[in-house]
């Protein structure tokens, strides 16, 4: 008999093997020094075309706007710090700074946007929902307040309308320094979208660097007592929040240890390690050290917004940073006891 039947009796004419194998060779375990046959699937798209669309962004211009805004936001609070506990000069050199860049920031912007009517278009608008949206909003209030109080100081006219000017600047000033943060963060490149917890403090920490630093390199020395605490805080908030987002991210912050993001952030970290020990160290007692520290600080700073940039473009041009990630999310949820299990 070539066949089996299903009778009231049970089975007739059962051929023994031929059962089938529910499960059978799905999940089959590794053994151990067991030799793979099928190596490991590599991650390519159509025509070798990343998965998601490269930024179109040019890093002289998006990672010149993410460091001159956030001088321009850690300056303005540290103006006001100094500028009320009677350090004028410091304040003075904080404040004219802070303007410059800010116009710097938004040259850089309209540049990126190729018209200039397109980031007035932006404020006809507002969008709370929009990173973008929001940010041309801050950089249209807090432009004036920072030129108001820049000009006024060193006018000395009106000397109670400096002062809000300058409370106005301080304000917005953190916003300012961390919502190019939210900005990446917004987009679908996995290494900024992915550290959208720790981006934020990674850019305030490199903010208040490098706004440490140029008032290290533009004040006297006996006006930058709490420059040089202020140093050595961004660069602990700066180094800690980076170690937290690469340890979280996992195979996603590979772009950030490899290739020229990873020797720029390197750079970052030597740099302002050397700025912020030598300008707490002899940056009170030497003009020299200190403007020495404080060109190490800024450039500490514009090397880690440049190497967030260039990771992020690398991360964009290789499709397993999209994929893998997307995968796994996949399969945790449907692992037993997530909740989300297949019938």
């Amino acid at each position: 008999m070539s066949t089996s039947d299903v009778t009231k009796q049970g089975i007739r004419g059962e051929r023994p093997g031929r059962d089938a194998r529910v499960g059978a060779g799905l999940r089959r375990r590794k053994r151990r020094g067991e030799r793979p046959m099928v190596p490991d699937a590599e991650f390519t798209s159509y025509y070798g075309k990343p998965i998601i669309n490269r930024p179109t962004w040019e890093a002289r211009d998006i990672a010149g706007y993410f460091f001159l805004g956030g001088l321009a936001g850690a300056g303005s609070v540290l103006a006001a710090g100094a500028h009320f506990t009677g350090r004028p000069a410091a304040a003075r050199a904080l404040k004219i700074s802070s303007t410059v860049a800010v116009a710097g920031s938004a040259a850089a912007l309209i540049h990126d946007l190729g018209r200039p009517e397109r980031f007035y278009n932006m404020l006809r608008v507002l969008r709370p929902t929009s990173p973008m949206s929001v940010g041309s909003w801050l950089l249209g209030a807090y432009g004036p307040a920072a030129g108001a109080a820049a000009v006024l100081d060193v006018t000395g006219l009106f000397p109670r309308l400096g002062r809000s000017a300058t409370v106005g600047a301080a304000l917005l000033g953190p916003a300012l320094a961390t919502y190019t943060a939210v900005l990446a963060a917004n987009t679908a490149v996995p290494a900024w979208h992915d550290g959208y917890r720790e981006m934020p403090f990674v850019f305030a920490g490199s903010a208040l660097v490098a706004a440490s630093g140029l008032a290290l390199a533009a004040a006297p020395p006996a006006e930058t007592a709490p420059v040089r605490t202020a140093a050595l805080l961004g660069t602990a908030v700066e180094t800690a929040a980076m170690t937290l987002m690469e340890r979280r991210l996992g195979m996603v912050a590979e772009p950030y240890k490899k290739g020229r993001a990873g020797r720029l952030l390197r750079a970052a970290k030597v740099l302002s390690v050397a700025g912020a020990v030598g300008g707490a160290a002899l940056g009170g007692r030497s003009r020299t050290a200190a403007v020495a520290s404080g060109a190490a600080l800024l450039a500490a700073s514009a090397c880690t917004r440049f190497g967030v940039f260039y990771a992020g473009l690398a991360s964009a041009d290789d499709p397993k940073y999209t994929v893998v990630p997307q995968r796994e999310r996949m399969f945790s949820r449907r692992a037993p006891g997530s909740g989300e299990e297949g019938d």
